[in-house]
């Protein structure tokens, strides 16, 4: 089998689908592994680095995917790509069906067989390959040291001669693996650090990495399940917002990552809120791709708004490709030695929960609930 690693080509992705590490594992499979010349680059991975693996090093993408029967992708391919790529290919990476419903069913029309990373289920025997939880942790890092470098002030405490300084006062908003590692994170450079997430089962994790679990009763319990935040109604969103707000105005930095997968992120941070906080005060949100978890947040720029800056970067996992890629690349590793048999041959076996879940296409067929729904198209099980 022929596995094609073309560079990323959406402006700021430095990751690669696959590191030479990945590439001595999978050639254990039996597979054929080409990789695009410079794929690695500019995560910091250099061709001879794969050639030395095993690799094939490929000049030109169209020389790339000629006879490919899988494509490994960061970013899904764009429209120029999916039809270099052959019919009945699998196309492996980060595919955006719950927000995308078209581009599913351009890979159906197309006839590839599309394996969301996305998708993987939260579950036990799913961790190895659960590349939304490796990249959301660098996210979760990435943001606490851009808040520390965009705050005037430090985080730890310090006691000089002219005096001490007091420690910032951090609160991070959603504690799923970004908040979670973010709250790891500034506690490490010394923060007063609290957390708060409309999921009460998350408290003990909150408070054993030290931070302290901000209670708020919304008569309600927020888990969507999945390891997921569900979206909670207007009238529920509207009360957490006003208890919340005592407690944002008094911080110095504010994360927030609150994400439902499929839906616009909810607000959480009030203009209103903005305006209370203090001078200098930093808000980074993660959830700027899907409309920001704050009312002033610029998708892929930092604002200030009344003296506040609000970091709307997206991608932060791009900007520490080196390891986010060897992450992904062990997550998809893991995969393929799920999906590929020891003598080299595809096992696509949708009884198997892992499997079913990730794969939002077969040939010309569209598996994936959610865009079926989306496209009006009939749910097995339904009601037509």
């Amino acid at each position: 089998m022929i596995v094609a690693v073309p560079r990323e080509h959406k402006p700021g992705e430095n990751r690669v689908a696959l590191v030479p590490d990945g590439v001595t594992r999978l050639k254990k499979l039996g597979l054929e592994i080409r990789v695009e010349k410079d794929a690695g680059r500019a995560a910091g991975y250099l061709d001879a680095a794969y050639e030395q693996a095993g690799a094939e090093i490929v000049q030109d993408s169209s020389a790339l995917l000629t006879g490919a029967q899988m494509v490994l992708r960061v970013q899904r391919p764009d429209d120029a790509e999916l039809k270099a790529i052959p019919e009945g290919a699998i196309v492996v990476g980060f595919l955006s069906p719950l927000g995308d419903p078209e581009y599913v069913k351009n890979l159906s029309e197309h006839k590839l067989t599309g394996i969301a990373m996305e998708l993987i289920p939260r579950t036990t025997r799913a961790q190895s390959m659960d590349a939304l939880s490796s990249q959301s942790s660098i996210a979760g890092y990435k943001a606490v040291l851009i808040a520390a470098c965009e705050l005037p002030r430090l985080f730890p405490m310090m006691t000089t001669a002219a005096g001490t300084i007091p420690p910032a006062k951090v609160l991070i908003l959603g504690a799923g693996v970004a908040g979670l590692q973010a709250i790891a994170t500034a506690r490490r450079l010394g923060a007063v650090v609290s957390a708060y997430d409309t999921r009460p089962v998350v408290k003990e994790q909150v408070k054993s990495l030290g931070a302290e679990f901000v209670e708020i009763d919304l008569g309600i319990e927020g888990d969507g399940g999945g390891g997921y935040a569900r979206q909670l109604t207007e009238e529920e969103l509207a009360r957490q917002q006003k208890l919340l707000g005592e407690h944002m105005a008094s911080k110095d930095v504010i994360i927030t990552t609150a994400l439902v997968p499929g839906r616009k992120a909810p607000l959480l941070i009030p203009s209103d809120v903005v305006r209370a906080m203090k001078p200098g005060s930093v808000i980074v949100d993660l959830a700027a791709e899907t409309g920001g978890n704050c009312a002033g947040t610029v998708k892929d720029q930092i604002a200030q708004v009344d003296g506040v800056t609000i970091v709307g970067l997206t991608n932060l996992p791009a900007t520490a490709a080196f390891h986010a890629s060897q992450l992904y690349a062990r997550n998809i590793v893991s995969l393929l030695e799920l999906l590929v048999t020891k003598e080299g041959a595809l096992n696509l076996d949708f009884n198997d929960d892992i499997i079913s879940a990730a794969t939002v296409t077969h040939d010309s067929d569209i598996r994936h609930k959610g865009t079926r729904q989306a496209l009006g198209l009939p749910v097995e099980g339904e009601a037509k």
